[in-house]
């Protein structure tokens, strides 16, 4: 059974870093795009950071050059480290694994920026 386990999320104030992370039972041969999304209160889910199986990333505009995606094959885990965060950060972060068997979510882990 495919199982994603996220970890990290918290309350830190404007200017602050977090790092996420999603540790999964998948195979790194199996995953084709590993990605962050979040969704924040009364928005849709939002792509933040998508990394390919070749380590190609791409970058929400209202994220780039604060946010990097980055993973450890060794360790089956995706992160996400976040600088200089800003109360428009505040969401549900969710880890999102696009594999050849389908796509695999992450229950999810709740960022709060506050002013």
């Amino acid at each position: 059974q495919v199982q994603l386990v996220e970890s990290g999320g918290g309350l830190v104030q404007a200017g602050g870093s977090l790092r996420l992370s999603c540790a999964h039972s998948i195979s790194r041969f199996s995953i084709d795009t590993a990605a962050w999304y979040r969704q924040a209160p009364g928005n849709q889910r939002e792509l933040v950071a998508a990394l390919s199986r070749a380590g190609t990333a791409v970058y929400a505009d209202s994220v780039k050059g604060r946010f990097t995606i980055s993973r450890d094959a060794a360790l089956n885990t995706l992160y996400l480290q976040m600088n200089s965060l800003k109360p428009d950060d505040t969401a549900v972060y969710y880890c999102k694994l696009q594999t050849w068997s389908g796509d695999y979510w992450g229950q999810g882990t709740q960022v709060t920026v506050s002013s």
